[in-house]
């Protein structure tokens, strides 16, 4: 969970303090409900919307601009996880990493 300080007018802070004692509820709990019901009107506006998804678009595009220009330099491409290399991927020295299992023999 994060903090968030916020600077209120007096008379703003008056009223909002007389809401939630009036509702039995604190003040924090007042300024919570407040912002989910702004952000779930936000998330239903169809202009943020496509701006959002311009952004993920502009995301996407950056990223594969870096995986290029990694694979550019390193001559490495990992299309799994971009933070988890994969078993068979080649080491520095060029041999594969050899697998995980273990064999157990019982004599």
């Amino acid at each position: 969970m994060k903090t968030l300080a916020i600077r209120l007018e007096e008379d703003r802070h008056a009223q909002l303090s007389v809401l939630a004692q009036l509702a039995g509820r604190t003040i924090t709990d007042e300024i919570r409900e407040a912002i989910e019901r702004h952000i779930e009107a936000r998330k239903a506006d169809p202009e943020l919307t496509m701006k959002a998804e311009g952004v993920l678009e502009e995301i996407e595009r950056k990223a594969q601009e870096r995986q290029a220009a990694i694979a550019t330099l390193f001559g490495v491409k990992n299309t799994n996880h971009p933070n988890k290399p994969t078993n068979s991927a080649p080491r520095p020295n060029g041999r594969k990493k050899p697998s995980a299992r273990i064999k157990v023999g019982f004599v």
